[in-house]
């Protein structure tokens, strides 16, 4: 299969993409790291550190479906970078300056949170101007590649750096990532056409509605919706228990915590290269089922992590198993998404999915850090993988390929993250 050529432009958002990913993943654990190391938060404050910034970005981003349509997506892109970037370097400038808490960490997730609501609700829209639509499958695999890339190489090298340099060292690449994602975003030069609503300039909260209406009116969307909501959900609740876990209940070095979680996204990289393979011959339905309740059936599997050897091998063959289906699945599920939005309506359907999926991390998060706290860690991270098992029940049962009386007539194209 010869690699098709997507262009320049689409050449500076993908070196974009990938700036920002990488300096993601080079801090991936970072805030619960410092919650743990620097301030000694338990695992009730961990999740609720977590929580806390994603509920109230996601309430912050409610008002964005209708700005973002109203305005011309690349500066919105660049801007939400350079507050990302400002916000997280005011960690390292109070951890000098022995000022760092715990208010400050919330109030940068929050930040962190909307801002990045509005660049990808802005980052779709802008996407479709710039790769035709015959190429979406093809650029949301070469986002998903870059993105497993980067978490399989970020969170081994992040937690190098911070055995060796201290906690902070990877707040500073994350807030360098967004800083080069803005350039890389100013870089490109095709004219951008004009927004799609000029009159939209006020918050209408029916104009937001409007979103979720279109989702659940569509009968492929819909269940899609849910699907990704409830997994992405439980998956993320655990995230901040597994940090506490793993390094204070198992007493794991922070290289290994990262080296346990970045290895297995070689899977990843290799599931986003065979979904366009596997469309082909399969067909969009089988794959997106199988995929789909496939990348259910691991995560309770952590539950059974020990001490030693053991149970490192344990966690890299559950999130390898894990991350190799959701590298399957994310491409085609982003390719699905917005070729049934017409660009019209693509800035409130994007904002309101992910308003939903941070809201529900969010509150997910939050129980979780309360479970956590009379159950133990362990015992509530078994109790999400159990809750995964049923997800699967919400995957689309009719073939995905055949057009609802709410798709567009021109597929528009995913989102950038």
């Amino acid at each position: 299969m010869a690699r098709q050529k997507l262009g320049r432009s689409f050449g500076w958002l993908w070196s974009a993409f990938a700036a920002s990913t990488v300096g993601t993943w080079l801090g991936f654990g970072a805030f619960p790291l410092i919650a743990i190391q620097v301030l000694g938060a338990g695992p009730a404050a961990v999740s609720a550190l977590a929580a806390a910034g994603l509920a109230v970005g996601a309430v912050l981003a409610l008002p964005l479906g209708p700005w973002v349509e109203a305005r011309r997506k690349k500066p919105v892109m660049i801007v939400a970078d350079l507050v990302r970037c400002a916000a997280l370097l005011t960690i390292p400038a109070a951890y000098v300056a022995g000022r760092l808490s715990y208010p400050q960490l919330v109030i940068v997730s929050v930040v962190g949170a909307a801002a990045n609501i509005a660049f990808t609700s802005a980052g779709g829209a802008y996407l479709k101007q710039i790769v035709r639509p015959e190429h979406l499958l093809v650029a949301n695999g070469r986002f998903e590649s870059t993105t497993w890339t980067a978490t399989a190489v970020g969170p081994t090298l992040g937690g190098a750096a911070i055995s060796l340099l201290g906690p902070v060292v990877t707040v500073i690449a994350n807030a360098v990532g967004f800083l080069l994602s803005a350039l890389g975003i100013g870089a490109i030069r095709q004219q951008e056409t004009g927004p799609e609503r000029a009159g939209a300039e006020k918050f209408r909260a029916a104009d937001l509605a409007q979103g979720w209406k279109f989702i659940h009116a569509d009968r492929q969307l819909r269940p899609l919706f849910w699907n990704t909501v409830a997994v992405n959900a439980l998956i993320m609740a655990t995230e901040p228990l597994m940090a506490v876990l793993l390094l204070d209940d198992l007493g794991w070095p922070a290289w290994l915590y990262g080296l346990a979680f970045g290895l297995p996204c070689i899977g990843g990289f290799a599931g986003a290269q065979l979904a366009p393979r596997l469309e082909v011959r399969y067909g969009r339905r089988r794959i997106l089922t199988v995929a789909g309740a496939l990348r259910a059936l691991w995560p309770v599997g952590l539950f059974l992590v020990m001490p030693g050897t053991a149970g490192v091998v344990l966690v890299i063959a559950v999130e390898l198993a894990l991350i190799t289906c959701m590298g399957v699945f994310n491409p085609l599920f982003a390719t699905e998404r917005l070729q049934r939005v017409p660009a019209e309506r693509a800035g409130r359907v994007l904002v309101a999915w992910n308003v939903t999926t941070t809201g529900a991390i969010a509150v997910l998060t939050a129980l979780w850090g309360a479970l956590a706290t009379v159950t133990g860690a362990r015992v509530a991270i078994g109790i999400a993988g159990l809750l995964l098992l049923a997800t699967p029940l919400l995957l689309p049962r009719d073939d995905t390929r055949r057009p609802s009386a709410t798709e567009p007539t021109e597929p528009a194209l995913t989102t950038v993250a």
